[in-house]
């Protein structure tokens, strides 16, 4: 039951990230959003979300997990329900970052319980099996859950419904979670403030290089003014005597591999929700309920490689499963380029999916379990924000740079399609064009499909990287094996 109420919270905070993008033209007629503004609905909890990983972390260190998860989660449920009540923009967008901050303290904090409350070995290696896979496949849940309302009732359930889970939730937690002891200390407020500040600017450049391109004096801006905050945050964090961030923790090369490793694979899989989801629609005709369906065998896929990762981990340890994980998603997204205007979902679309999914269920659990391993329970919630934290930021870069892919890809393909387009339309149709700029199908899927393929190929280049880092970092000692077996070791941390 424990583990049911924490993988509770970690699904609502994960899937609220795309549980929204199918709601988007109904949120737009509803609310009058401009197009440009509307991305804000997104990315408004993406950056409170991303910046705040860290100090929701240390604040269950400091103060108690149990009682900080259950705040985050009240504050989440609250900001739900006045983004369902919004009647105008700012309202909703108020809304939706008050949910990043609820979802910055609960995720973090729910992580950090799985290790307090579960003994190490066997019975903590399951319990991080489902909440990997929780956190993995959350985001085809969302798609899932998000056509289902949008189609059935309206856009405003998509956070309504977060309402009576998360209150369920936070009745649950006392009953079934134990309270972590509290660790005396004080707040690193400058460490908090840097750090918060400079992921905020980091996670803002990254979302304002996917919409204006790296050139955007804005973006630049945030790059510079990023680097600038977090080398302070890195001063600051190296005179504190109870840092935020126990610096420490990256000369660990397993630990600091796996930050990697996390950052190049939420690169990939933020891409792969992304521009599939363009592509069944708009390519091959999908509804957002039947867009939702289609992604439903991720999350399935992604529990069998969780549960298969958990089982054998104490035996094999979780080096195995980080290459051949990163390989099978290099497989599945090599085979994803191959898609074509022509490709159906059953024969191009489906097969390459499952593939991509089985290597990240793999991937998750192990790297959980290597981001917290031999950390002192002091530190498991710095622990567990910095692995979210990498987890968005490197979604957010990752994304840019595909969408900078598929831009340059697109345009190009549209050169082409545009002399054949103009020997075949209509008056009409050209006096649209000319107004919009936007080609008509079939030739605006061809443009799709051109952009959609190469975005594909550098996210299989990310996953290859993930292997490589994982191959040539990554080392598992006797000792973390006897760990994982659940014995004892003398010295170890958790």
């Amino acid at each position: 039951m424990a583990l049911l109420v924490i993988a509770s919270c970690q699904l609502m905070v994960v899937l609220d990230i795309t549980i929204v993008n199918i709601a988007l033209p109904d949120i737009q007629r509803s609310l009058d959003f401009s197009t440009t503004s509307l991305a804000w609905v997104v990315n408004a909890y993406t950056l409170t979300f991303g910046g705040l990983l860290l100090l929701g972390g240390r604040v269950g260190d400091i103060l108690g997990r149990r009682r900080v998860f259950v705040f985050g989660v009240l504050l989440f449920v609250l900001a739900s329900l006045l983004g369902g009540l919004a009647q105008n923009e700012a309202q909703l967008l108020a809304a939706r970052a008050l949910q990043g901050v609820g979802g910055a303290i609960a995720s973090p904090t729910a992580l950090s319980l799985v290790s307090t409350t579960f003994r190490e070995g066997p019975e903590r290696n399951r319990a991080f099996g489902v909440f990997a896979a929780v956190s993995a496949g959350g985001g085809a849940i969302g798609l899932l859950a998000g056509g289902i309302l949008v189609e059935y009732l309206n856009w405003r359930w998509v956070l309504f419904v977060n309402v009576p889970i998360g209150l369920l939730i936070a009745l649950a937690t006392p009953r079934f979670i134990q309270e972590s002891e509290r660790h005396p200390g004080h707040f690193d407020i400058a460490g908090a403030l840097t750090s918060t500040v400079g992921m905020v600017l980091l996670v803002y450049g990254f979302i304002r290089a996917a919409q204006e391109g790296w050139r955007d004096t804005l973006t630049i801006a945030s790059f510079v003014a990023a680097v600038v905050v977090l080398a302070v945050f890195i001063m600051v964090e190296r005179r504190s005597r109870q840092p935020i961030t126990p610096l420490h923790m990256f000369a660990d090369r397993n630990r600091a591999g796996t930050y990697g490793i996390m950052l190049c694979l939420a690169a990939a899989i933020f891409g792969m929700f992304f521009f599939l989801t363009l592509f069944v629609q708009n390519v091959l005709g999908f509804s957002p309920l039947a867009a939702g369906f289609a992604f439903l065998p991720v999350s399935a896929v992604i529990a069998v490689g969780a549960g298969l990762a958990s089982r054998f981990l104490p035996t094999f340890g979780p080096k195995p499963f980080m290459v051949v994980g990163a390989l099978l998603a290099a497989g599945g997204l090599s085979w994803l380029t191959l898609t074509d205007v022509d490709s159906t979902y059953a024969g191009s679309v489906l097969g390459p999916m499952l593939v991509f999914s089985l290597g990240m269920g793999m991937e998750f659990v192990s790297l959980t379990l290597m981001a917290l391993s031999n950390v002192s329970p002091l530190e498991t919630g710095a622990a567990s924000g910095l692995l979210n934290a990498t987890q968005q930021v490197g979604g957010s870069l990752g994304l840019s740079i595909l969408v900078t892919m598929y831009g340059t890809a697109s345009r190009n393909e549209a050169a082409k399609q545009v002399p054949d387009f103009l020997a075949q339309a209509t008056p009409v149709e050209r006096l649209r064009f000319q107004r919009t700029g936007q080609l008509p199908a079939p030739w605006s899927d061809e443009v799709l499909t051109a952009g959609v393929s190469a975005s594909f190929v550098m996210a299989a280049i990310f996953t290859v990287l993930a292997a490589l880092i994982a191959i040539v970092v990554i080392q598992v000692r006797p000792s973390d094996l006897e760990r994982l077996k659940g014995g004892s070791v003398p010295g170890g941390g958790v």
